[in-house]
């Protein structure tokens, strides 16, 4: 019996680890494919604007990093390259790649951390006030949500400066010196996020409120906003955690446009400006780290699962 106890655990080990390599295998893949059909040539970034080389030097850079090789030979070299943990260096700036992606690193991860957090606030500020509600309030707090859900975060950030720094100057315009400056980036990337997270929750909430066991406490004695945040909230939360795991992954890409219109320093100036050169290694390195961000999220959302949820924990 011992063995057939332990090959469940170990069969869903290898089955998450097996997930995971599909992920990062698919989205090198797709990244190698999708900087090859961009029009342009390679060789012309490494010798820079002047781009004045002979046939001969562009020859042998050719040779050098494998231009001359078949699609499929450049393809395999890659693969074997990245299970070694090397993502070549950039042929604008001629550094390693992740000595690039480290220096910027940080402050993408403040501004995401930051928006995330924010929006989980809100979302649960907003559905925990509203679900179950008058239909009056409840109707104000979902035109709200749809709104924030599908306004562009540029246009977000784009009002938001107007406004609190050129208009009134609360906040500082540019930068990423001290926590003025993460404040108006962290609610135009926290918004967007925030309808939609609010809008699955007041779901779980009402749906939990429905259920026999919150006639029971209400039954003991237990006041309305303790049902709520103490019972209801706890059901409620697997959908919004997993929902919460799926747009986080999000994040990095509104990152690019958000750094790009507070003019922060982070990933998104660095993918702008690969992109913008053809700087293929830089661009395929930031495509790998969001899809390690995704597996790691997902992984950690389904060990949070029978945390949140006690009934899981036999599944």
């Amino acid at each position: 019996m011992k063995p057939a106890t332990a090959a469940g655990p170990a069969r869903a080990v290898l089955t998450r680890l097996g997930s995971a390599l599909a992920v990062m295998v698919g989205a090198a893949t797709l990244a190698f494919l999708a900087l090859r059909m961009i029009p342009g040539d390679p060789v012309s970034v490494l010798l820079g604007p002047s781009n004045a080389g002979s046939p001969e030097v562009r020859a042998e850079i050719r040779r050098e990093y494998g231009f001359d090789l078949p699609v499929a030979e450049q393809y395999v070299r890659y693969l074997g390259r990245l299970v070694q943990g090397d993502l070549g260096e950039s042929y604008q700036l001629q550094r390693p790649v992740w000595e690039l992606i480290g220096d910027q690193l940080v402050p993408t991860v403040q501004l995401a951390l930051a928006a995330l957090v924010l929006a989980v606030v809100l979302a649960v500020l907003s559905a925990v006030a509203t679900a179950g509600r008058r239909p009056a309030l409840r109707a104000v707090a979902s035109v709200w949500e749809l709104i924030a859900a599908s306004t562009p975060s540029y246009w977000v950030g784009i009002v938001l400066l107007t406004v609190l720094s050129f208009q009134f100057p609360v906040f500082p315009v540019a930068g990423a010196d001290g926590f003025a400056a993460l404040v108006l980036p962290a609610v135009t990337l926290a918004l967007p996020l925030t309808g939609v997270l609010a809008q699955v929750l007041r779901e779980g909430l009402e749906a939990a409120l429905a259920q026999p066991f919150v006639v029971t406490a209400r039954s003991r004695g237990v006041g309305q906003s303790a049902v709520r945040v103490r019972h209801a909230l706890r059901h409620a939360a697997v959908p919004l955690l997993t929902l919460a795991g799926w747009l986080t992954g999000s994040l990095i890409g509104g990152a690019v446009l958000v750094e790009t219109v507070f003019g922060r320093p982070g990933i998104g100036s660095l993918v702008l400006q690969a992109v913008t050169a053809k700087d293929m290694p830089v661009v395929i390195g930031v495509v790998l780290l969001s899809a390690f961000v995704f597996v790691v999220i997902s992984t950690v959302v389904e060990l949070l699962y029978p945390v949140i949820d006690p009934r899981l924990r036999s599944s």
